[in-house]
């Protein structure tokens, strides 16, 4: 215990999230979290938000978003401008202000679908050569775009083993988005609650210490966490029980309280 109580620290908490830390969700240092939802649900906006708020060294592996999407989704976040205004600013006189707004961004991204091993590899030997660490964050977006995994579970399966080889190996936090089906019964009748873990695509919620599904209410902009799989505390499989934050999908940013409460929108906290 001695050895590895640091491994398994609390990483630090977003202000935004806290009525999931109020259902006794941790986020721990080499952990593997699974974040998952069916098409559409901000998954990969959750995962960005959540790593740059908690403000640490971080790996991003990118198969959905574009180098340039995912900059201006950064920027976006840290100034509050749209993208279009960032897109503007980028090819105008505005420039200086979005890369000052990133200067003390500690994500690194990479790019390139599928997603394989070997590209892995090499970024996280880049990594350490750069910084003489790991990173303690690394995120996989998502599982499904890794090569070979798109509609085979005996693969789907391998990735979420490598994935928690991985996290042991380097004591890194490993995120993965993953789908949940869209063509359950419940998916139908109220496609705006989080999916069971039952309907997390191929069973493999099972695998990482910490499963989250999430849905999106597109008219209140409502945003459900449930945990739905934790090895060290509660959770509830049928997805009943969850977390209430508020989205601003344009933003990439999320809110602990809505838009009636919140009054305008401040900056994030840095």
């Amino acid at each position: 215990m001695a050895l590895n109580a640091e491994s398994g620290k609390e990483l630090p908490r977003v202000p935004a999230l806290e009525s999931l830390y109020r259902r006794g969700v941790k986020f721990r240092q080499g952990m593997v979290v699974m974040i998952a939802g069916r098409s559409g649900t901000q998954k990969s906006g959750l995962a960005l938000f959540l790593t740059a708020q908690m403000g640490l060294p971080s790996l991003y592996f990118s198969a959905d978003m574009s180098a340039f999407t995912a900059s201006s989704r950064l920027a976006s976040m840290a100034t509050g401008d749209l993208g279009e205004v960032v897109e503007a600013g980028m090819a105008g006189e505005g420039r200086q202000k979005y890369i000052d707004a990133l200067a003390d961004s500690n994500i690194q991204f990479s790019f390139g679908s599928p997603i394989t091993w070997k590209q892995v590899d090499e970024e996280l030997e880049a990594y350490v050569e750069l910084w003489n660490r790991f990173p303690s964050v690394i995120v996989f977006d998502n599982l499904m775009d890794f090569e070979g995994a798109e509609s085979d579970y005996t693969e789907q399966m391998a990735v979420m083993q490598s994935a928690t080889e991985l996290a042991r190996s380097t004591g890194s936090t490993v995120i993965l988005m993953h789908h949940a089906s869209d063509k359950t019964w419940e998916a139908k009748q109220d496609p705006w609650m989080p999916p069971s873990r039952d309907q997390v695509k191929g069973g493999l919620s099972e695998k990482p210490e910490l499963a989250l599904t999430v849905a999106l209410d597109p008219h209140s902009m409502e945003y459900r966490i449930a945990c739905v799989k934790q090895r060290m505390g509660p959770c509830d499989p049928t997805a009943r029980s969850y977390a209430v934050v508020w989205c601003e999908p344009e933003l990439t940013r999320f809110h602990a309280t809505s838009p009636m409460n919140r009054g305008n929108v401040i900056g994030l906290p840095r």
